[in-house]
């Protein structure tokens, strides 16, 4: 069914392609628009024809991450940073019933976005229901430019709703160290 979607969807492009082209370089012949009103017109009802395609083509890509990922089976992993102040993040690694899943080194620019409030989704994928380990480990430096490797470990039970996890890195003012710690949502 996706298949025939997106084949649809690329045979649209290529008319809509080939009509823009065909409308713009073809010399004047009896098939062709002889007055200006008929070819303002094609050129109308191609832009149309290129609007519901790109509409056509959201839609196909809605209805295939609710194919791949149906709510039932679905779990979201998001990364989500206090300060920061007291780590300074190089990369997450994480497990879920020990098979990794996710491994992410991040740029000095999206720590940036991460200390301004900003949530990554890390990962999203198909689970069964039942119980469940996350095991999730931050590499990156500390206070004291020290090289810091901290993990954070969560059971739980995926029931027939997606589930929603976030992997928190918060500062402790009061352990002078960073906390890190996995919080799900429901």
């Amino acid at each position: 069914m996706i298949q025939l979607l997106r084949h649809l969807t690329i045979s649209l492009m290529c008319v809509c392609s080939f009509g823009t082209a065909w409308s713009a370089d073809a010399p004047a012949t009896p098939s062709t628009p002889s007055t200006p009103t008929e070819s303002a017109v094609l050129d109308t009802r191609i832009q149309d024809l290129k609007s519901d395609v790109i509409a056509l083509n959201r839609d196909l890509l809605v209805l295939e991450e609710e194919l791949l990922f149906p709510a039932n089976t679905q779990v979201a992993l998001f990364v989500s940073m206090d300060v920061g102040k007291m780590f300074e993040l190089e990369s997450v690694q994480v497990k879920i019933d020990d098979k990794l899943v996710a491994n992410y080194l991040y740029t000095p620019l999206e720590v940036q976005a991460l200390h301004r409030g900003g949530v990554q989704r890390l990962y999203l994928g198909n689970l069964r229901a039942g119980n469940h380990e996350l095991v999730a480990f931050f590499t990156g430096r500390g206070p004291h430019v020290r090289d810091y490797k901290r993990g954070a470990t969560i059971r739980f039970d995926k029931d027939t709703q997606a589930k929603y996890a976030e992997l928190r890195i918060l500062d402790s003012s009061a352990k002078l160290q960073p906390e890190f710690d996995i919080k799900l949502w429901q």
